[in-house]
């Protein structure tokens, strides 16, 4: 499991079964990892992952709460719809557009995402 802190708030996230997820799980048993993210397209908030991981893209249609690796490098949490070919490291737990935009403001954000839990591979 994840946890995903902006601002005061914080989130619960299940990471997906694929080697991607466990490759950001992987990378953040080193620590915390925070990441300064930007508005995009009224839909998500992007920013550089500051390194490669394995990808494992699908068409898929996200939703609330998604958070996605696009392109290897960067890590995205959305709030909102978009179809493409990305790869979904997790899922944050019962995630609102509304809660997500509260959470996450409508600019820019500093996200940190941290491992929690016995089980850090879930």
């Amino acid at each position: 499991m994840l946890a995903i802190t902006a601002h005061e708030a914080t989130f619960t996230a299940k990471l997906e079964n694929n080697s991607s997820a466990q490759a950001f799980a992987d990378l953040l048993r080193q620590g915390p990892l925070t990441l300064q993210l930007r508005e995009y397209g009224g839909f998500e908030k992007v920013g550089p992952l500051g390194t490669r991981l394995p990808t494992n893209d699908q068409r898929i249609t996200t939703r609330p709460g998604d958070v996605i690796l696009y392109q290897g490098d960067q890590l995205t949490i959305y709030y909102d719809a978009n179809t493409w070919s990305f790869t979904r490291l997790a899922r944050i737990e019962g995630a609102t557009r509304e809660a997500l935009l509260e959470a996450l403001g409508r600019g820019d954000v500093e996200v940190t995402f941290n491992l929690q839990g016995a089980r850090d591979s879930e």
